[in-house]
């Protein structure tokens, strides 16, 4: 490997370690990878212990991308239990709003507002044990229990579930059913979707690894060309 070589590659690992992001190259297209792992961190900043995702780090990234010539399509890989939801929500909105092709790929779960970031792209796989874990919006710290508590928690629900719905084939009266439901989680509501029955549901595409992410999202540029 010569200075160059080490300089890209050193680039790439940099690219990687801040941002979970780096560009992949072939002599076709030029796919930019990018990872959403852990909690999706918002204004307030976690303990340093806590495994995050900065949406400030996030969102300049997926400007850039929309607007680099040197990048064909993108590739989201999520393993994350939630987080933010105006932030995740966030994310997910500039995602869809992306004119490039772009593939998601949930790999160990994409739970809470991981969910709409699953969906956001233009075609979603799901590996075989990966998980969905959809749920009401909690809220941490003092709540006041007054209506315009309840009327603004459901209207935060009300933007996920459209989100949700308007960005899959799932319905949207389904997905209000599973996220107040009480059978699965013992002391909370809500539903888990492992694998198959994410798909079933209507929430992600397919069920698919790796490689099945990349010959779709290889297709998909494909056919933006023509």
């Amino acid at each position: 490997m010569d200075k160059k070589d080490e300089n890209v590659s050193g680039g790439k690992r940099e690219e990687i370690k801040e941002y979970g992001e780096v560009k992949l190259g072939d002599e076709k297209h030029r796919i930019s990878l990018m990872t959403i792992i852990g909690e999706i961190e918002g204004h307030e900043c976690l303990p340093s212990s806590t495994k995050t995702t900065k949406y400030e780090h996030v969102l300049p990234k997926l400007a850039e991308f929309e607007e680099n010539d040197d990048a064909d399509g993108l590739l989201l890989l999520l393993n994350t239990v939630g987080g933010d939801v105006e932030s995740g929500l966030a994310i997910a909105e500039m995602i869809a709003s992306i004119k490039k092709p772009t593939v998601s790929l949930v790999l160990g779960g994409s739970h809470s507002i991981g969910v709409p970031l699953a969906v956001s792209t233009d075609y979603s796989f799901i590996v075989p044990s990966g998980t969905m874990v959809i749920h009401p919006v909690r809220m941490n710290g003092m709540v006041i229990g007054a209506q315009q508590t309840y009327d603004y928690f459901k209207q935060m629900q009300d933007r996920i579930l459209h989100f949700i719905a308007t960005h899959s084939n799932a319905d949207e009266k389904r997905l209000e059913e599973m996220m107040m439901y009480t059978g699965i989680l013992t002391k909370d509501l809500g539903t888990i979707l492992v694998g198959e029955e994410a798909v079933k549901e209507g929430l992600i595409q397919e069920v698919g690894g790796i490689h099945q992410a990349f010959m779709k999202l290889h297709e998909m540029i494909d056919a933006s060309a023509n």
